[in-house]
């Protein structure tokens, strides 16, 4: 028989060290974030609060979505390799965007119909770019008119995202305008000649602006909040047409125009001076041409998986284009990146920065313009974690020797 423990009833001045409450946030909002950990956290948030057609447009991808899982896959299938016993008290998180320091190395990119989302819309999100210092892209499909947007958030550094409609003209005007604004560059999105098929969007029977049927009304009732915002706001104001009935399909087919070549490339520089990227590169060859043609900067990307489905996964692209393009253009990375780990390994295997799309657009679905900023600021926690225990001091010296690829 072992010896019997002794016990004793605890004294209160033992108790009370022990005794520290968590103080009681009153702000539901508040409280949905703070308890939101991960970007995985805030989707599971934003799926509650969302209609379902508004929370599948942003999550889904096209047809069977296999591009986007294994883009997902992809990330987190690599693996790390730390270096111990280096001196990581000090860390620098900057990186350069076309030329310019940016205290973070990742950029918001753009995203259609932000406002239908969560009614703060793209005003929020570019606030939040503002006071993290890094750049935001206004898409052509936004919700928030391009002056707007300059004047919601006057020192941010803005982009602006074109895609080419049939109509040239309203294209050249778009591009005239971003400029006046203050745009810093242009990003031209490539991948789009015709919708991608969004099957989610299909059997949701989602519509721009959204239709009240039996459907949508009985959703209302459990996110009443939503519908609350959506009707007691602003209408819906796209920054490039002033309003479209029907499908996104059905408006990209019938806007964008299916016969741009790589010789429109010389249309696009002689309407605008500042910098280019392009969006949508997908192989090496397309890599090499655009950036013969004048491109500043290349996005490897397959549109999140909403166009194209088992599309190169541009994690995978990165090391060969890097290899190709040498340090004649900047390249960038997006494509099932969730969490600051994610935006690390892409740096270390070639990328100069990434950029997040669905990322915000949780966080702005979790809790308006706080949910962005929650989410730069799991990003940057988890960045900054991520390179000090690899053992890396600055972006600059991440490279091919910290992952390696499945």
């Amino acid at each position: 028989m072992g010896a019997t423990t002794k016990r004793q009833l605890p004294k209160w001045s033992e108790l009370k060290p022990l005794l520290r409450p968590k103080p009681v946030e009153l702000n539901p909002t508040r409280r949905r974030l703070e308890n939101s950990l991960t970007i995985a956290d805030l989707r599971e948030v934003a799926r509650r609060r969302t209609p379902r057609s508004v929370f599948d447009y942003t999550d889904g991808a096209a047809e069977g979505e296999i591009s986007l899982r294994r883009a997902r896959q992809t990330y987190a299938g690599l693996e790390f390799r730390p270096a111990i016993l280096q001196d990581v008290g000090e860390l620098d998180t900057t990186t350069l965007f076309l030329g310019t320091p940016s205290r973070l190395p990742f950029a918001f990119a753009p995203t259609g119909f932000t406002r239908m989302m969560q009614h703060e819309g793209e005003r929020a999100v570019a606030r939040v770019a503002e006071r993290a210092g890094i750049p935001y892209a206004l898409s052509t499909m936004g919700t928030t008119s391009i002056e707007d947007v300059a004047a919601a958030a006057p020192e941010a550094r803005k982009w602006f995202q074109l895609y080419v409609w049939n109509d040239r003209a309203a294209g050249e005007e778009l591009m005239r305008r971003a400029a006046a604004s203050g745009y810093e560059a242009l990003v031209l999105t490539v991948d789009v000649p015709v919708a991608g098929a969004r099957l989610r969007d299909t059997r949701n029977g989602f519509s721009i602006p959204p239709a009240l049927t039996v459907r949508t009304v009985a959703d209302a009732t459990m996110h009443p909040a939503w519908w609350v915002n959506l009707l007691t706001t602003e209408p819906l104001t796209f920054a490039s047409l002033s309003h479209w009935d029907g499908t996104v399909g059905e408006m990209i087919d019938a806007l964008f125009d299916p016969t741009m070549t790589m010789a429109d490339l010389e249309w696009v520089r002689s309407c605008w001076d500042g910098p280019l990227v392009i969006k949508g590169i997908q192989t090496v060859e397309d890599a090499r041409a655009v950036v013969a043609a004048g491109a500043d900067a290349v996005v490897l990307s397959n549109h999140g998986g909403r166009q194209l489905d088992r599309a190169p996964v541009p994690l995978r692209l990165l090391p060969d284009v890097r290899q190709a393009l040498g340090e004649d253009a900047e390249i960038m990375v997006d494509t099932g990146i969730m969490s600051g780990a994610d935006v690390v390994a892409a740096l270390a295997l070639g990328a100069d920065s990434a950029m997040v799309g669905r990322a915000y657009l949780y966080g702005l679905m979790a809790g308006g313009e706080a949910g962005v900023q929650r989410v730069v600021d799991i990003l940057r926690a988890e960045i900054r974690r991520t390179m000090a225990l690899l053992g890396v001091r600055a972006v600059a010296d991440l490279g091919p020797r910290h992952v390696r690829l499945p």
